[in-house]
């Protein structure tokens, strides 16, 4: 009878303790996202230097794996290469639009069994709607359709600015030439 009593104590107190910890907020300790501060949409171009294009040229590619030749992509998902650009940015998908800065950095493909490369890199603005920079880093699964990477900063118009940068390949032909579209939302902004 006394170990019957001590079950059903037992039981009681297991239901009350289930019941008090479903009504607390396990997530309040998680920010809630804040309302987005600015958002742009911004496209760069990229025209790898393939050994023919000199003067069209807005990467190149610096190093590679052992032997390789930096005019011509390496196999194996170009796992090794290391490319530097001075891309124009422009407010439209058309490469001859008038710039209105220039996305300057660096990208590296880190992956051999998938196109996957990590950016680090500034749009440098000098438009008449926004003068400064903008810092962008992280992953990009390039064959994802849409990816994010992280703001990390910036200057100018868009001094200390953190949010996210939804990136997606806009156009690409062959190895030479790809166009990304950049989405970017700020949620701080100063």
């Amino acid at each position: 009878m006394k170990a019957i009593r001590v079950l059903h104590l037992c039981f009681l107190c297991l239901l009350v303790s289930a019941i008090l910890l479903k009504s607390a907020d396990c997530h309040s300790w998680k920010k809630k996202l804040p309302k987005p501060c600015k958002n742009l949409v911004l496209y760069f171009h990229d025209i790898i230097y393939n050994g023919k294009n000199a003067e069209n040229a807005t990467s190149a590619l610096v190093a590679a794996p052992e032997g390789a030749n930096l005019t011509i992509m390496t196999g194996n998902n170009h796992f090794g290469n290391l490319a530097v650009f001075d891309d124009p940015i422009t407010l439209d998908n058309n490469l001859h639009s008038p710039p209105v800065g220039r996305a300057q950095g660096f990208y590296f493909y880190d992956m051999k069994n998938t196109f996957s490369a990590w950016l680090g890199f500034t749009f440098v603005l000098n438009s008449t709607d926004h003068k400064g920079t903008i810092t962008f880093n992280g992953a990009d699964p390039i064959l994802t359709k849409y990816r994010d990477i992280s703001v990390v900063g910036g200057t100018g118009d868009f001094l200390m600015a953190r949010g996210i940068a939804t990136i997606s390949t806009d156009s690409y032909e062959g190895e030479v030439y790809f166009r990304l579209r950049v989405n970017i939302t700020l949620y701080e902004c100063y």
